[in-house]
């Protein structure tokens, strides 16, 4: 089993390569939940809800989000009535969204819902939350504490980032399955997803830093950098206010306690040929994604690079300092 840890655009990219080179039951998918929130009272889960439609070949190609082809006449008639429009939400998307809420009203785990919806939409593949508890990413600006979708998506990510923080994070439990696929995997790739918000999430929740110590499965992670920028998104100002450099060095600081091998962009090659950093081999690739072709040889590499990759012994490595 190949487990994916991973955030919503970049990540659902690289998932879609892997969906199309392994079979569904080989494949499980660990979605951080830091982004959710509550939109004119629905439980939303935006990174799930962008896996779960590039699995079933539902998401839009132009947005990197919500359903292709969508309309948008509910927003128009809500906003006539003076609710807020800045987040977003399709026609055709809104039934996710009031299928999970009514789910959960009724007494069901995220977890639950997840895999309802997923069975729904013809998805072979294991779709989990990163948990069942809440655990709200919330960025620190001049103007105050925001949450992930008030930064990124109605401020546009402008505001200055001093910090950012996970809400309820400790407290939280990893969602059932989680740890032991994680355990039992064959690898675990980590996707080109922001490091911080996407990823660091999951490893906020207790529990899920700790398997991928144990596990005896390639831990290999995909950069989503190029050269000293972000291949899309806030990711290079988010990683400076937590103190890492924007580059390679910063990615590997972020998982270097578990991680194997990093995967980086072929333009990058000159650092990554013959080299590593902080005892980590780099492999180059292209992981800019612009096709599904594209998707399926990043995928392919991937999965090359975490089968020819011995673990180290990770016994012996400094833990990870927060």
């Amino acid at each position: 089993m190949i487990v994916v840890l991973t955030g919503g655009t970049g990540g659902a990219k690289l998932v879609q390569g892997l969906a199309l080179i392994l079979p569904p039951a080989e494949l499980t998918i660990v979605v951080n939940t830091g982004d959710d929130l509550v939109w004119w009272g629905l439980h939303v889960s935006p990174d799930l809800d962008t896996i779960t439609y590039g699995l079933s070949g539902r998401l839009s190609i132009e947005r990197g989000w919500g359903v292709d082809g969508d309309s948008f006449h509910c927003r128009e008639a809500m906003g006539s009535l003076g609710s807020p429009v800045w987040f977003q939400l399709g026609d055709r998307d809104l039934a996710t969204h009031l299928v999970r809420t009514q789910l959960m009203t009724a007494g069901r785990t995220l977890s639950q819902a997840t895999e309802h919806i997923t069975r729904g939409l013809g998805i072979g593949s294991r779709v989990l939350p990163m948990t069942d508890s809440t655990v709200e990413t919330r960025v620190m600006t001049p103007q105050g504490e925001l949450s992930f979708q008030e930064y990124f998506v109605r401020d546009r990510f402008r505001p200055e980032v001093s910090g950012v923080r996970f809400a309820g994070a400790e407290q939280a439990r990893p969602a059932p399955g989680v740890i032991e696929a994680i355990e039992c995997a064959a690898a675990v790739v980590l996707a080109p997803s922001n490091p911080v918000t996407s990823i660091g999430p999951i490893l906020a929740v207790p529990g899920i830093r700790e398997a991928l110590l144990r596990t005896r499965a390639p831990a290999v992670a995909v950069s989503p950098l190029v050269g000293n920028a972000a291949v899309s998104g806030p990711t290079g100002n988010l990683m400076r206010s937590q103190g890492l450099p924007v580059s390679l060095e910063g990615i590997i600081r972020c998982y270097d306690d578990f991680l194997d091998l990093l995967l980086v962009d072929s333009r990058d090659a000159l650092n990554a040929a013959g080299n590593e950093l902080f005892n980590v081999p780099l492999h180059a690739s292209n992981i800019v994604m612009k096709s599904e072709s594209e998707k399926v040889e990043l995928a392919r590499q991937t999965l090359l690079a975490a089968h020819a990759i011995t673990p180290r012994d990770r016994t012996t490595l400094k833990r990870h300092e927060a």
